[in-house]
C-alpha cells in the first residue's frame, strides 16, 4: 500500500512537470493556401518582410512593406493590432519565417507565415504603391 501511494505521488508530481505546448508560435500555410485564405477572409494584412527596393519590384497587391531587418524589440507602428490576422511572405521563405518568430515574440496572436512571392500564384504588382 506504501508503495502504491508513492508511485501515485511520483506519477502526479511528473504530471505537473510535463512540457507544454507554447502559445506563441505562428502558423504556416502554402501560397495557395494563404491565396485562398485571402479570398475568404477580410480585415487581414498581407506583410511582405523583404527590402524596399525587392517591394518596389513586385509585390502581392495591397501588401505592406516592413522589412525583416527593421523588426526588433518594438511592434512596428504598420501593424497596431497584435490580433488582427498578418500573412506574412517574403522572397523564399527565410526572412518570412523569421519575422513571423519576431512578431510571435512581440506579442501578435494571429501570425500566418505562406513563403515566398517566387511560388505566389496570384497577381503581382511594381511600384510602392
Amino acid at each position: 500500500m506504501k508503495r502504491l501511494f508513492i508511485l501515485l505521488l511520483t506519477l502526479m508530481l511528473l504530471t505537473g512537470c510535463t512540457a507544454r505546448p507554447s502559445a506563441g508560435t505562428y502558423r504556416q500555410i502554402t501560397a495557395q493556401e494563404a491565396a485562398e485564405l485571402m479570398e475568404s477572409e477580410t480585415g487581414y494584412i498581407v506583410l511582405d518582410v523583404r527590402t524596399p527596393a525587392e517591394y518596389a519590384e513586385r509585390h502581392i497587391p495591397g501588401a505592406i512593406n516592413v522589412p525583416n531587418e527593421t523588426i526588433g524589440s518594438t511592434a512596428p507602428e504598420q501593424l497596431p493590432d497584435r490580433k488582427q490576422l498578418i500573412l506574412v511572405y517574403c522572397r523564399s521563405g527565410n526572412r518570412s519565417k523569421q519575422a513571423a518568430d519576431k512578431l510571435v515574440a512581440l506579442g501578435y496572436t494571429n501570425i500566418v507565415e505562406f513563403g515566398g512571392i517566387n511560388s505566389w500564384p496570384g497577381e503581382t504588382v511594381a511600384g510602392n504603391e
